[in-house]
């Protein structure tokens, strides 16, 4: 084991180094806060240019690239504004590991010189997490042992880098990536925007902050749990879980290879909802399975409802209540939609109970001993929410192979079990298109609460497509804690304790949607139905 200096002097060296590209940032902050505000959201307005400002404020991906196509602006001057708010994003919440501030302003000039747009994402700033290899750059995933790696091919990278687009800052993560909580022994917490008393998410957390700070309008992260959707929904943006092997999942650095028990994915966070399909669009217009023979042959062929929807609405999933701010956005999604003609029923979860303990031991077929192996070997300190998720779930444990096949056993006939019963909602006139959910069991979770992942962990497990899209804010008023319930088990009393609605000033509250598998077109028209009967465009 290597000494406790050593392994503390290895993460030191990832923050000087992020520190150095800080230092690039032309013109220099002066006199930033501190102590920090409660919400970052106005310092954007007080220490930005009025063109950065403006550039970086109010437009999404899509209104961005008409810009850069009828030359409003210039990828160099978009990708400068950028710079400089992720950089203060960095101050304000801690979510940046690398500032790539030279090659990207290097990279826009070129793209600015050529005569031709090279693609859709021609100058377009886009961050992406750390953990995701890229290029020329040492890719750790928040592991210090691996602090100084290589990085390896990343085929969604290349095939975002050869539509246009403009890399220039890297996001962070949480320790072993399998955190709902954005902490690490490398760069430690980052907040949330909003409320910098509770968390981002996790794993692509710094990705959801940046986001939401909009010191990015595209980021790219990656789901095998929540870790696209939790970070969405705690800070306020879009954000998608396609279904797996929809797009390639090779150049993502992690532990236990091999494992495809659960699946991962690559997932984007983003401003809008079309910047999702723009995504989706460019990456499989690639015809990446031409390449990646695991991938499934199915082009992105986007979907038209010609009637009403009939949408689902999951209260709660039988295990844990959603806190009060939860049930209001629910409840407001569920009369848009009652309103603009769809139908609306409620969902019974079938054993989402079950389903936690057969996920979390898929998570970990080995009892968590390859995960913790890095920290093991250079002597890392294991956080809390590590020891949560890989030493006190009580079916996380070491199994023998013939174990390991009951348990995908038990896998692949809930995976039948739940879609009989959803095929069972056509039992009363016709099926249920898509269910609307909680993507957590309330607004972003205090700080090392994070301790609930099923409502994300439980469409990983079927490996349904599902979408996450901003709904309101907590209110105070309208918010009032639920005062006599009896919580129904351990876990539901630990959620309902948590839960004092003047601690949650200024959070963000979203819904997801999720829809059968493959069917990931019909859950972002399904998205585009609901924020259209939102009174959205």
């Amino acid at each position: 084991m290597i000494s406790k200096e050593t392994w503390v002097e290895k993460a030191k060296s990832a923050r000087d180094y992020r520190d150095e590209t800080l230092k690039k940032v032309d013109p220099p902050f002066e006199s930033l806060p501190d102590p920090l505000p409660l919400s970052s959201q106005d310092l954007p307005k007080k220490y930005l240019t009025p063109r950065e400002y403006e550039l970086t404020q109010n437009y999404d991906a899509i209104e961005l690239l008409e810009m850069l196509r009828t030359k409003k602006v210039s990828s160099e001057e978009l990708t400068r504004a950028f710079l400089r708010r992720a950089a203060l994003a960095q101050y304000a919440v801690n979510c940046v590991t690398e500032l790539m501030w030279d090659e990207a302003i290097e990279r826009a000039r070129y793209l600015d010189s050529l005569p031709e747009p090279v693609g859709p994402l021609h100058g377009l700033p886009i961050s992406v997490k750390e953990h995701h290899n890229m290029d020329g750059k040492t890719t750790h995933a928040s592991y210090v042992a691996w602090i100084g790696m290589p990085a390896d091919p990343n085929p969604i990278n290349d095939h975002l880098w050869n539509a246009g687009c403009v890399y220039y800052v890297r996001t962070t993560g949480p320790q072993t990536l399998m955190a709902l909580e954005c902490d690490n022994n490398i760069y430690g917490r980052t907040v949330n925007p909003w409320n910098r008393n509770l968390t981002c998410g996790g794993s692509s957390g710094g990705e959801g902050a940046l986001v939401a700070f909009r010191g990015s309008v595209w980021g790219l992260g990656g789901d095998i749990g929540g870790s696209v959707r939790a970070p969405a929904s705690n800070c306020g943006v879009y954000g998608f879980k396609p279904t797996c092997k929809r797009i390639p999942l090779k150049g993502m650095r992690h532990t236990m290879d091999g494992k495809d028990s659960v699946l991962a994915t690559f997932g984007p966070l983003t401003q809008s909802r079309e910047t999702i399909n723009l995504f989706m669009k460019i990456i499989l217009d690639t015809e990446p399975w031409r390449w990646d023979p695991s991938l499934t042959v199915k082009p992105w062929t986007p979907e038209k409802f010609t009637r009403p929807l009939k949408v689902a609405i999951e209260w709660s999933d039988g295990v844990v209540k959603p806190h009060p701010p939860m049930i209001r956005a629910l409840s407001i999604v569920a009369e848009a939609c009652r309103a603009a003609g769809m139908e609306v029923v409620d969902w019974e979860p079938y054993k989402h109970d079950k389903a936690w303990d057969i996920v979390s031991g898929l998570y970990f077929p080995d009892g968590g001993e390859m995960i913790l192996a890095p920290l093991i070997e250079i002597g890392e300190p294991i956080l809390p929410l590590t020891k949560f998720i890989t030493e006190e779930q009580p079916n996380v444990k070491n199994r023998t192979m013939h174990e390991y096949w009951e348990l995908c056993v038990e896998r692949d006939t809930y995976r039948e079990e739940y879609a009989a019963h959803w095929s069972k909602t056509a039992d009363s006139g016709r099926e249920v298109d898509v269910i609307i959910c909680p993507a957590t069991p309330g607004a972003a979770p205090l700080h090392d609460t994070a301790r609930y992942w099923p409502y994300t962990s439980q469409w990983n497990l079927l490996d349904y497509p599902a979408a996450v899209f901003p709904v309101t804010f907590v209110d105070v008023e309208k918010d009032k804690k639920e005062e006599g319930y009896v919580p129904r088990n351990a876990q539901d009393k630990y959620n309902y304790d948590l839960y004092e609605p003047e601690k949650w000033v200024g959070a963000p509250v979203s819904c997801c949607i999720v829809g059968r598998r493959y069917m990931d077109e019909k859950v972002m028209a399904a998205l585009e139905a609901v924020e259209k009967a939102m009174g959205r465009k």
